[in-house]
């Protein structure tokens, strides 16, 4: 079916939707002069309408189908159509089906549907009618990335090979102010940072191995390979990210950290660079923070209803001590940055030492140690007992000195939340112990521990099937009955991986007069979460068994994420 153009601005429509008021109107024209951008992404900068608002008020106008990108499988027939993707950046659309009544009709995703120019550039480009659908930004950018990314990052990567070419490596390696100059590297690198950011990566890995440069990324937790360089491309690599992380260039013995704060589709990431010397040359890994997913409601942490009440009941003490521990990468960050931004209000002083600091809050406090300065956590937590805290946050307790100020702070009077690297909530208690802090300390002054681990949501197209008898019984599954519990499939949406996003598991122990009075006698770990267990707390096996119970997460991710030995299950837990 042909598009009936009318020459209707999107301004007008949004305005005419009650989307936008005039005055913002008429401030998101004149920013669009100065910037030389569509208006609809003014629009959505400025903060005046959502991306998928937007889409929606113009679906509803024009009558045209809105498009969930993510669900479809674009053929090669169809990308074979454009082999340009900057033409589709330039007009941020995206080809996505042929029109299934009339094989002369190529449906097109666009973010603005009245583009006139951009209908007629990609019908001359195609050769065929163009059958124009809603898409958000985001959406078109991220099916960009993932058609095309490869192919757009291994061009560059091409054409700095043959910019190189003669030279022999160590001279490639040794003009290092020449190689981040070169345009390419730093298209390069920037790919490779937006292709991340589009896949939901959390790590980004560049490793130089005897042959190859290997980039993978981390995604929901898994390490995924995504492609591979020369190796005469590492030296000049490491030298951009180096520069733009704030590290020294010159330095290739030592193991270096560095930072770099980069906007990707109009969200701020905060990227923590870590660059170590490897036997065949730099190794970096960059962690990815969106700042905006470090404060976000504790409904979304994807606590059961028992569990938000024993995190209200927790985080209400007004003194003491919280400790949410697991290892690297589980998702403490944000249940601490989540639980502050609660406690945040203008009656309460909140101050933090942290290492780095990972997302800047309004309103709080926030100091980023600096051993250069001698400015660590212990001494950084001596200065801040002087200015009149209500609430510390530690971003994490490593030594004996450190653990005794937060002790001796939560006794007078302040609440301190910190973070500790234990395998369980229990563990934590035996592991300040271990610090050398005295068993009645740690009883009077700790009030919480929360121990979590991150687990990997099930796609929608996952498939059922009945439990196994050896499955129920993992699963603490009572009675007879069947029990259905699914499996990873893999679809579009997913990228065939059969998960899409994560969950956090939680085994939470609130210290009751009991739990006390066992921390106090200096009793282990095994006798203190069996007391804990016996009033009520659901372990971190408990609490995923529940997740697969309930179609959220596969049994074999279970096992991934928590131990199960399979013969210690007691005939009485079930």
């Amino acid at each position: 079916m042909a598009f009936v153009r009318e020459r209707k601005r999107i301004g007008d429509i949004l305005l005419q939707q009650n989307a936008i008021t005039e005055d913002q109107l008429n401030i998101a024209l004149d920013k669009q002069k100065a910037m030389h951008q569509k208006l609809g992404t003014v629009l959505v900068e400025l903060g005046f309408i959502s991306e998928r608002k937007m889409a929606r008020v113009l679906q509803n106008q024009l009558g045209l189908d809105f498009v969930e990108l993510n669900t479809k499988m674009i053929s090669p027939e169809i990308l074979n159509l454009v082999t340009d993707s900057l033409v589709l950046k330039k007009y941020v659309c995206m080809p996505f089906e042929f029109d299934q009544f009339d094989s002369k009709y190529l449906k097109v995703a666009f973010a603005d549907p009245m583009d006139i120019f951009a209908i007629d550039d990609l019908s001359y480009i195609t050769g065929m009618q163009i059958t124009p659908a809603i898409a958000t930004t985001a959406d078109i950018m991220a099916c960009i990335d993932k058609y095309y990314g490869n192919a757009e990052t291994q061009a560059v990567a091409d054409q700095y090979s043959r910019e190189v070419a003669g030279q022999e490596e160590e001279n490639a390696a040794a003009e290092n102010s020449e190689a981040v100059e070169n345009a390419p590297i730093v298209i390069l690198v920037r790919k490779i940072i937006e292709q991340a950011v589009r896949m939901r990566a959390s790590d980004i890995h560049i490793e130089p191995l005897e042959s190859k440069i290997r980039v993978r990324y981390r995604v929901d937790g898994v390490l995924t390979d995504v492609g591979g360089y020369a190796t005469n491309m590492l030296a000049a690599m490491t030298t951009r990210i180096k520069i733009i992380g704030g590290m020294d260039i010159s330095e290739k013995r030592k193991p270096q950290d560095g930072r770099i704060t980069y906007v990707v589709d109009r969200v701020e990431y905060d990227i923590r660079v870590s660059i170590l010397p490897t036997v065949f040359g730099e190794k970096v890994v960059m962690r990815l923070t969106a700042k905006k997913n470090l404060t976000r409601d504790k409904k979304l942490l994807g606590f059961s209803p028992k569990e938000l009440e024993i995190f209200d009941k927790i985080f209400a003490n007004p003194n003491g001590i919280i400790l949410v521990t697991g290892p690297t990468g589980s998702g403490k960050s944000t249940t601490l940055y989540t639980a502050l931004s609660e406690l945040n209000t203008s009656d309460v002083n909140i101050i933090t030492v942290e290492d780095p600091v990972e997302a800047n809050i309004d309103g709080i406090n926030q100091v980023q140690v600096n051993v250069k300065a001698d400015l660590t956590f212990a001494s950084a937590l001596r200065s801040i007992l002087r200015q009149d805290p209500d609430i510390i946050m530690i971003g994490e307790i490593r030594d004996k000195e450190t653990a005794s100020i937060a002790v001796t702070a939560s006794i007078t009077g302040h609440l301190v939340v910190s973070t500790l690297h234990t395998n369980s909530a229990a563990a934590s208690i035996t592991r300040l112990a271990d610090m050398g802090i005295e068993s009645y300390l740690i009883a009077d002054s700790t009030v919480g521990v929360i121990a979590q681990r991150l687990t990997r949501r099930l796609c929608t197209c996952k498939k059922a099937r009945f439990a196994t008898p050896e499955e129920k019984r993992l699963l603490e599954f009572k009675g007879d009955e069947e029990l259905t519990i699914y499996d990873p499939v893999g679809c579009v949406q997913c990228n065939e991986s059969g998960y899409l996003g994560r969950i956090g598991v939680y085994e939470m122990m609130p210290i009751t007069p009991k739990l006390k009075s066992a921390i106090a006698a200096k009793s282990n770990t095994e006798e203190l979460e069996k007391i804990a267990l016996s009033e009520g707390m659901s372990t971190l096996r408990s609490s995923c068994a529940r997740l697969v119970r309930e179609g959220v997460t596969s049994i074999n991710e279970m096992k991934r994420i928590v131990y199960v030995d399979e013969e210690d299950t007691e005939e009485e837990n079930y």
